[in-house]
């Protein structure tokens, strides 16, 4: 098992910039993969970015060139940097954890989000 806790979120101004922090804890050293999604009011949670172990991202096309993630896999946390904030950006934010377990069977884990509002 393996829980998540995302922080950083608040309210910042059209332009801004703002870091969210994902932290795992549990059988983290099975975890093969982290992403941010984003869920607005109304509409369906989107994949924002992903990193895999070995470090290669993926990232929404609305997002490429405005956000950054990255992991430290020594103090197992993830963050999500993210620069030129947008209106449309406004959006509850989750990590979300690629896991594989000894028989290779795969499981998603989810924290419970981190509310991120930008200001026009």
């Amino acid at each position: 098992q393996v829980q998540l806790v995302e922080s950083g979120g608040g309210l910042v101004q059209a332009g801004g910039s703002l870091r969210l922090s994902c932290v795992a804890s549990g059988f983290t050293a099975n975890i093969v993969g982290i992403g941010w999604y984003r869920q607005a009011p109304g509409m369906q949670r989107d994949l924002v970015a992903s990193i895999t172990n070995d470090g290669r991202t993926n990232y929404a096309d609305s997002v490429k060139g405005r956000f950054t993630i990255s992991r430290d896999n020594a103090k197992n946390s993830a963050y999500l940097q993210m620069s030129s904030v947008k209106p449309e950006d406004t959006a509850v934010y989750y990590c979300n954890a690629d896991y594989r377990d000894s028989w290779g069977s795969r499981s998603i884990f989810w924290g419970r989000g981190t509310q991120v509002t930008v200001s026009s």
